[in-house]
């Protein structure tokens, strides 16, 4: 009995975060890339729910929140599919966080298990460059912020406008550099630090908000809100489909996070503080602000004579600068809060997972700094049309990721991976599968993709469908469904 609960033991080591890795080839590890021992975790539930205010309290978050207002339906139907739609997330977000936090490792080296040790850099490939296109984008949002402040403190610099480069004049070059640098500065001090600092961001941007809020309220009058702010009316099946259309919106919003929240899960000191986190983070912050956002948003109507869906703009029309300045920087730093969370780890890690032995973390963020300064966002975000495609094409590819994923380690593998097997190169290793690839993976992947993609092309621009929001769901389902039947048909597990 005694040599019987050794063995227990062992087991139960060489499955979870603090087994030994020995023998690790130099493709597959570094010590970013290794497992984050029990004793150095030091994310706390707070941590994850200040992580999921810096994801949610951004320009985007407030935008697309109160959007959900502008469906046609009421404000407290709205508030029930929101309620719903985050709720699930929540359950989603537990599940991919799980083994991550079990086994210490992040999202790349977590795909090893469905796609192999090797197909994996496919799965890191693709989120990489959402996460490197998308970093981008916010940080040039922000930058716009920083060179309004500029302009509101130093009149004469609006002359740099007269100059430009690659399509940027000269104070939105100086802008944007400027936030890329200090993004940059705050990301290589490390996770600890981003730790702290979005610690400070969620928070803050609660702070500005309910300010924000209260003086809405006060301009407004409490008595004159209608939390509708759409002046559609719908009858009764299109009021259900506007509502269905909102849990599925909330659900799609959060599509990248639900592939990597993993890289943040691994530092959490244990499940029960994950799981607090994401509720505080995520159900419960999630509905919070959205309640605010929308007050603020149809307040805005009452006080400018017209509904104002940005933040920054109703804070910059506030006739005191002081405030104007607060609630600018407040937002700048919700922005980089995102940022850092939403689509600067992902590709650090992503990166570093391609080529281990030479990119650890920090080299993989500065590579991924380097190239959202090379695609050129400004140029980007000026065709709506090019930002639709992109959104909805990488959304309907990410999905089916999820899919597989959680099917294999929760279905195929039933919980049951050794942490060790996943640095390994070994032919007869249980992740190298055909040469480092899981060809049943890889099709299970791509034939999904190919139906979630197609869905959406068929309802946004091809019109062959009517217009829904089913894309992430049909790519998520149906991945996971071939891939449970796919690694049956080939008897793997």
């Amino acid at each position: 009995m005694a040599a019987s609960h050794a063995t227990s033991a062992a087991d139960a080591a060489a499955l979870g975060a603090d087994a030994e890795i020995v023998n690790a080839d130099e493709r597959l590890y570094n010590h970013d890339l290794a497992p984050v021992p029990r004793a150095k975790r030091t994310w706390t539930g707070y941590s994850i729910f200040a992580m999921w205010m810096s994801d949610v309290h951004s320009v985007g978050g407030y935008t697309f929140a109160a959007s959900l207002f502008l469906l046609g339906i009421s404000g407290w139907q709205v508030l029930l599919a929101l309620t719903i739609g985050i709720l699930i997330v929540y359950v989603l977000m537990n599940w991919v966080g799980k083994p991550s936090l079990r086994h210490g490792i992040p999202f790349p080296v977590m795909a090893r298990v469905s796609m192999g040790v090797m197909g994996a850099n496919l799965a890191a490939l693709i989120r990489g460059v959402v996460g490197i296109v998308w970093y981008g984008v916010q940080t040039y949002f922000a930058s716009k912020a920083v060179a309004t402040l500029l302009l509101l403190f130093v009149p004469a610099i609006a002359a740099w406008r007269d100059t430009s480069f690659l399509r940027l004049d000269m104070l939105g070059w100086v802008s944007f550099l400027f936030m890329w640098l200090l993004q940059l500065i705050i990301f290589q001090r490390g996770m600890e630090i981003i730790r702290k600092f979005i610690d400070f961001c969620g928070p803050a941007v609660y702070v500005v908000m309910f300010v924000l809020m209260g003086w809405i309220l006060y301009r407004a009058g409490l008595g004159s809100l209608n939390l509708t702010i759409s002046g559609k009316v719908l009858n009764g099946d299109e009021q259900l489909h506007a509502m269905v259309n909102a849990v599925l919106l909330v659900v799609s919003y959060f599509a990248a996070l639900l592939l990597n929240f993993g890289d943040f899960s691994r530092f959490a000191k244990s499940e029960r503080q994950m799981k607090i986190g994401n509720f505080l983070g995520l159900p419960f912050n999630f509905v919070a602000f959205a309640i605010i956002t929308v007050i603020v948003t149809a307040g805005s109507e009452k006080v400018f004579g017209t509904m104002i869906m940005d933040p920054v703009e109703i804070v910059s029309r506030i006739e005191n600068k002081v405030w104007v300045a607060i609630g600018s920087i407040t937002f700048i730093v919700a922005t980089m809060g995102i940022n850092i969370v939403a689509n600067f780890v992902s590709p650090a890690y992503d990166i570093a997972n391609l080529f281990p032995k030479h990119v650890d973390f920090k080299k993989g963020g500065l590579i991924a700094s380097i190239l959202a300064v090379a695609v050129c966002p400004w140029i980007f975000v000026d065709s709506p049309k090019a930002i639709t495609i992109f959104v909805s094409v990488f959304g309907a590819v990410l999905a089916p990721m999820y899919g597989v994923m959680m099917s294999d380690y929760y279905l195929v593998k039933r919980q049951q991976v050794r942490t060790a097997e996943l640095y390994s190169m070994q032919p007869g290793g249980r992740f190298y599968y055909d040469g480092g690839w899981n060809k049943v993976g890889l099709a299970a992947l791509i034939v999904s993709g190919v139906i979630s993609v197609g869905w959406e092309l068929s309802t946004q621009f091809f019109k062959l469908l009517p217009p829904n929001n089913l894309g992430w769901l049909i790519g998520a389902a149906v991945g996971a469904l071939l891939y449970v039947l796919f690694m049956r048909m080939a008897n793997r597990k």
